[in-house]
């Protein structure tokens, strides 16, 4: 291996430490609490060293919310992947949206406190729209605006994931009840739609 070859490996490790650091810190003390400072005492680094990977605070919580949404957009991918039904594959993955989301809450939040969050999200986006696309296709759902009802399955799922999170002592009752009762209307009001 060459000299090149190790400098770029070592800059490769470098920034995903830096990523680590800013995603625990997100995670420990919310989106408040990230500095570029903190970043660089996690990883005993001075802050010049984090500058040169990230132009500034919010570039760098960017990159974080960036690898948090390919992660969810993996494990919807497989959720689609497993399940040939895509009635059973869009239930499942709204499930699993808010199940990530709830795993994940200061990142969560984080990624829709950014200026450009519907650039991470159109890879989500564009499978929710792919399956209910399908559903339709299949007379699983009736005949609706698949852009439409997509964006109307997201903005109540997104909207029970916000509140479970930013209102986690309101009197939920069982919380899971609640998310399978949100799909379950959303979904079935798509199939009586005519």
């Amino acid at each position: 291996m060459g000299v090149k070859d190790r400098q770029s490996g070592q800059k490769t490790i470098l920034r995903q430490q830096i990523l680590d650091a800013a995603r625990d810190i997100l995670v420990r003390e919310g989106h408040g609490g990230l500095s570029m400072r903190k970043v660089a005492e996690r990883i005993d680094y001075s802050p010049t060293a984090i500058y040169l990977h990230f132009k500034n605070r919010d570039d760098l919580v960017f990159c974080v919310c960036e690898q948090l949404t390919a992660g969810l957009v993996r494990e919807l991918q497989q959720v689609a992947d497993r399940n040939s039904d895509p009635l059973i594959a869009l239930r499942k993955g709204l499930r699993r949206y808010v199940e990530f989301g709830l795993k994940h809450p200061q990142q969560y939040q984080a990624t829709f406190g950014i200026s450009q969050p519907e650039r991470m999200s159109m890879q989500a986006f564009g499978l929710l729209a792919r399956l209910v696309g399908e559903c339709v296709k299949q007379k699983k759902l009736a005949k609706v605006d698949v852009h439409a009802a997509s964006c109307a399955l997201w903005a109540g799922i997104h909207g029970i994931t916000s509140l479970l999170i930013v209102m986690p002592n309101f009197y939920w009752g069982n919380p899971d009840k609640v998310v399978d009762q949100v799909i379950a209307t959303l979904i079935d009001g798509l199939r009586a739609r005519r």
